[in-house]
């Protein structure tokens, strides 16, 4: 009985969930957007319904090269969902290391990569952003148990609202605080687009290393976790 409770417990307290390092994943998830946008040929990496858009747009008028242009990182981000759920099923239960922090690690390899690859080669650096912001989206999907996306605001912005809405009428402070923690991860994410935009700009492709120190931070902060169960 007592192991059950412990398992009941256990999501509650797990650093991945942890607003902390949502927060940091949110930040860095805004920073990758703005940067393939501004260094990358216009091309979102984490708002796919936008590549979405401009891409069924591209086929309507019969510009078939710029809707590829589009739909690569469409599909790239697909592959990243389906690579990072077959991690999760053959890792779930590894001690060593967390499968979330395989996954951060990947994120990171991919996106140092990323910083090298020249401007000739957009197409590539923004289906390999995709890639692992597919990763992150699937593997981080909740924050002090809600569910939630560190890569894009349109769900968080629903949900936000919807708990702001229900505390307005009951009055629960439960459904506040669900509320803040929302429109929280919506700031850092903001926060993130608006420092990577301007960064990119002004540096270039190189600045994506800033998103591999935060993802990194996150990692270190799931590492902390484990050491203090031991």
């Amino acid at each position: 009985m007592e192991e059950t409770r412990h398992r009941l417990r256990l999501p509650q307290n797990q650093m991945s969930e942890a607003f902390i390092n949502n927060a940091v994943l949110a930040l860095s998830g805004g920073f990758q957007d703005a940067y393939t946008y501004n260094t990358r040929e216009g091309v979102f990496s984490n708002a796919q319904t936008g590549n979405v858009v401009l891409m069924s747009q591209s086929f309507m008028s019969g510009e078939w090269m710029t809707m590829l242009h589009y739909l690569i990182p469409v599909i790239a981000f697909v592959l990243g969902v389906l690579v990072t759920e077959q991690i999760q099923h053959r890792y779930k239960y590894a001690k060593r290391i967390h499968w979330r922090q395989k996954i951060l690690l990947i994120e990171v390899l991919t996106l140092f990569i990323v910083g090298f690859i020249p401007e000739e080669y957009n197409i590539v650096a923004t289906v390999l952003v995709s890639f692992t912001c597919a990763m992150q989206v699937q593997g981080f999907r909740k924050v002090g148990g809600y569910a939630y996306a560190s890569t894009m605001c349109i769900g968080n912005l629903r949900s936000g609202v919807d708990a702001l809405s229900v505390y307005m009428r009951e009055k629960k402070p439960e459904q506040l605080k669900k509320s803040i923690h929302y429109f929280a991860i919506i700031l850092m994410f903001a926060l993130g687009a608006g420092t990577g935009g301007n960064l990119s700009v002004k540096y270039g492709i190189s600045v994506i290393w800033i998103s591999c120190l935060l993802l990194m931070f996150s990692y270190l902060l799931m590492s902390l976790e484990k050491l203090k169960q031991i």
